[in-house]
């Protein structure tokens, strides 16, 4: 069986829409939005918002560690349309990321299961899923005598994504899961060279729960995605190898997966 996995679509509609071909079944580990293209400041829901120029100012403060000012040059933008409170950025956002919901599970292959990303609103999510999505959160599922277990989301960050949880609550996910074969996860696990975006030049979040779970159960694989240039997109953790599945925005094609491999070396 062919799995095909992919992570950080981030409004690659069309790639997206073929991403499942030659597969029998397609994984998304979340980040379906695009909210900000550090590649192409003209795209996102940002510079739809507030422009190019005020998205390269943005994008130039976030990349610098300067999320205060990232926060105040957003407060300014949005107090020039008239928008002073978190309710009234809200109604405006949440039509464009419904617009965008829309374009995304309409390309969405099937069957398909998945997760959710840091960049993801799952609140929102039952209105635009098919048939043939499946959703799982904590969670596991047997696949062709594997099982799969499902943790989506972020940790709390200075990004203030809209899917940030504590470390407590992720780490509650982490562990109703119990022993799997394949670990699909949103975050790396907390292994510095995995965490660290070549080009944003930082440290991403990662998990020490997801690392700890590793060292206990010691899965056959652990797929992740949220690093989109990662220094190291591959590494063992003990007999578990750690991957990176890609930054499908990017890349446009998914990351394989034979089954019949894995269950050979069970």
């Amino acid at each position: 069986m062919r799995v095909h996995v992919a992570s950080d679509i981030h409004g690659a509609a069309t790639a997206l829409a073929r991403a499942a071909e030659g597969a029998d079944l397609f994984i998304c580990l979340g980040d379906l939005i695009l909210f900000l293209d550090y590649d192409d400041p003209t795209a996102g829901i940002y510079a739809d918002l507030f422009g190019p120029a005020h998205t390269v100012a943005y994008i130039e403060a976030r990349t610098a560690g300067r999320f205060d000012d990232a926060r105040a040059l957003s407060t300014a933008a949005w107090e020039r349309k008239g928008v002073t409170d978190h309710q009234g950025r809200w109604q405006i956002l949440e039509s464009m990321v419904r617009l965008q919901y829309e374009q995304m599970f309409a390309a969405m292959p099937s069957p398909a299961l998945l997760t959710y990303g840091n960049v993801d609103v799952p609140a929102l999510w039952p209105e635009y899923l098919r048939d043939g999505h499946r959703v799982l959160d904590a969670q596991t599922v047997g696949i062709d005598g594997l099982t799969f277990g499902f943790v989506g989301g972020g940790l709390v960050s200075p990004m203030r994504t809209p899917y940030e949880l504590t470390e407590e609550e992720y780490t509650a996910k982490v562990l109703a899961l119990g022993p799997v074969d394949v670990l699909c996860t949103h975050l790396p696990p907390a292994v510095p060279e995995l965490c660290y975006d070549t080009v944003a030049r930082r440290f991403e979040m990662g998990s020490a729960a997801t690392l700890a779970y590793i060292r206990q159960f010691q899965p056959l694989v652990h797929l992740y995605g949220h690093v989109h240039q990662p220094q190291r997109a591959r590494a063992r953790v003990g007999r578990t190898e750690c991957i990176n599945v890609g930054h499908f925005h990017g890349r446009k094609h998914p990351f394989a997966l034979d089954l019949s491999e894995l269950q050979r070396r069970r």
